[in-house]
């Protein structure tokens, strides 16, 4: 399989350069979000006197991912109804794919939406 890599105009290129500005500060932002939430709930279980239960920062990532899910495919986080199941169906492909091809998961990835449909 060969790849492309298109020559960006200088408008394009200075779009790109935004977006992946924009994109690594709100990753920034996200773990650092992350990581102020999992410390105020270990201090918060310690005062409390439940240190050992203090939640994980990967439980606070799949909160955060729960939601984004949703947000994603329109649907309310709080209570995930509406939403579009086409979409739903291709970010949970899109991850299928992502496990598959970078960390080797053994996995079969959904279907293509179209063919499932056509058959």
């Amino acid at each position: 399989m060969t790849q492309s890599n298109p020559v960006l105009t200088p408008a394009e290129r200075k779009i790109a350069d935004i977006i992946q500005r924009a994109d690594r500060e709100l990753s920034a932002a996200v773990l650092l979000a992350l990581e102020e939430a999992t410390k105020q709930a270990a201090d918060d279980m310690r005062a409390a006197g439940q240190e050992e239960a203090a939640p994980a920062l990967q439980y606070f990532a799949a909160v955060v991912h729960q939601r984004m899910y949703c947000l994603m495919c329109g649907a309310d986080p709080d209570t995930f109804e509406g939403g579009d199941p086409d979409i739903a169906y291709n970010v949970i492909r899109n991850c299928q794919n992502i496990a598959k091809h970078y960390w080797s998961a053994d996995i079969e990835p959904y279907p293509p939406r179209e063919i499932e449909r056509k058959q």
